[in-house]
């Protein structure tokens, strides 16, 4: 493999030893006193990376901007400047270059910028095809996966009901769409409903419609989401949160094939495939008096279970690199590999947030990368490394700083958190993954003092 090449447009002495310092043995460093001088050595043997200084006469963004429309990859650019400010590190950002750093120039950081250029060997390559800007295509090749694959081929063109279970996280949704994408009724609406998400006083009129003058605000009449999804498929996400009375209704309409609008006298006859999902053990809840028995045996025709990412062994290289091409593409970063050390970092995460969390990780290391290869340095590491061994030992409890004398309200807290860090703070996946209500989350930030953790 050929060594890598610096050019580094700077007359000043330390800036070329802080590069060849920074570039390591195995690197070549040339050097460039003048911006034509540079640009000479651009045409007539381009390098690997460029270091180039600002302070130079007639330097600028717009020069920096010029040279990248004419061939010189962004990617390969690091600006350096003796008084760098925030307009100009914004600027340089949009443009795409490694990084803007201030002269006299650190080895080290410089030497970090560079490894996104040299890093050789450690990197695992993108796909060649840009993938579709589809965060929702099914991949997968563990064992676990194909089962589910081969699931969804075999029920996918019957009118069966299908009750998928796994965490949060782990993708039911996107099983549902392609059940309804693979199956007769693929012409018709897919509509989907999180029930956890929508309060118990409006989830029925959600799912039923209402008429006007139904109850105080109903202005107008709402068509509900089974009228909506007739000649279709409606997906209800985590039912296992659903009312008991609700529970009865569903019965109804999946018996009888029709259901009735709030405040309506007719009843309104409906097409539709129900598939329904949840994270909750539905056997517990019909133990404990939760769920019905007769709704459950009604939804579980056929049952999926998905496997949580930790289980899914190789399927997390395949992942990676799907969601890095499609984020490299939806933002225009020139990313063309994954560095070995991000993999191994990724691969000792236990992904409590599963393919959800994966995808919230990987999205933020790609906006927070300018240069060719995707590094460790580019993840959120406070959360990606494993607790100390002695923190293991001390603690079981997935929890930090839990412990079984602490009230409830305190433990909630802790979860909260903790949740709120495995999604980078995002409110809506937050609530989804626990289950509430955006507004009733939102109370409990507030009553917890958690509002640092939401982004």
């Amino acid at each position: 493999m050929p060594h890598p090449t610096l050019l580094v447009v700077d007359p000043a002495p330390e800036t070329r030893a802080a590069a060849v310092q920074a570039a390591g043995p195995r690197a070549g460093v040339r050097a460039a006193g003048s911006l034509g001088e540079g640009l000479e050595m651009l045409r007539s043997a381009p390098p690997d990376a460029v270091l180039l200084s600002l302070d130079l006469p007639a330097v600028d963004l717009a020069l920096v901007a010029r040279l990248i429309e004419s061939g010189v990859p962004a990617g390969s650019i690091v600006l350096a400047a003796s008084r760098p400010t925030m307009q100009a590190m914004v600027e340089s950002s949009r443009l795409g270059v490694l990084g803007l750093i201030a002269a006299p120039v650190d080895a080290d950081e410089l030497a970090g910028l560079l490894r996104q250029v040299f890093a050789g060997d450690e990197v695992v390559p993108l796909a060649d095809a840009e993938p579709e800007d589809d965060d929702d295509a099914a991949i997968g090749a563990s064992p676990a996966m194909l089962e589910v694959f081969r699931m969804v081929g075999r029920v996918a063109g019957s009118p069966a009901t299908v009750l998928i279970l796994g965490q949060s996280g782990t993708g039911k949704e996107l099983v549902a769409k392609a059940i309804h994408r693979n199956s007769p009724r693929a012409a018709g609406p897919f509509i989907a409903i999180n029930c956890a998400a929508i309060p118990e006083n409006l989830l029925e009129s959600e799912l039923f419609g209402h008429e006007k003058g139904a109850f105080t605000g109903a202005i107008t009449r709402k068509i509900g989401r089974f009228e909506r999804a007739h000649g279709g498929t409606l997906f209800l996400d985590e039912i296992g949160d659903m009312s008991l009375p609700l529970q009865s209704k569903i019965l109804r309409a999946l018996q009888e094939r029709e259901i009735e609008r709030l405040g309506g006298e007719g009843r309104i006859p409906v097409d539709v495939r129900v598939v329904a999902a949840t994270n909750r053990d539905l056997r517990a809840a019909i133990a404990d008096g939760t769920f019905r028995e007769d709704l459950y045996f009604r939804l579980a025709v056929v049952t999926l279970n998905l496997p949580r990412l930790a289980d899914r062994g190789s399927d997390l290289d395949l992942l990676v690199r799907h969601f890095v091409a499609m984020y490299a593409v939806r933002y225009g970063r020139t990313i063309r590999g994954i560095a070995r050390p991000l993999l191994e970092l990724l691969h000792r995460h236990e992904w409590p947030g599963n393919v959800r969390e994966l995808k919230n990780v990987l999205e933020r290391a790609v906006l927070m990368a300018h240069g060719p290869v995707l590094l460790a340095e580019h993840l959120p590491l406070d959360q990606m490394r494993p607790p100390a061994s002695g923190e293991a030992a001390a603690d079981a409890s997935p929890l930090p700083g839990y412990t079984p004398e602490l009230p409830l309200a305190d433990v909630e807290r802790l979860h909260i958190r903790e949740v709120l860090k495995v999604v980078n703070g995002h409110l809506g996946n937050a609530s989804e993954m626990l289950g509430v209500h955006r507004n009733t989350l939102t109370r409990k930030i507030r009553e917890y003092g958690l509002e640092g953790a939401v982004g």
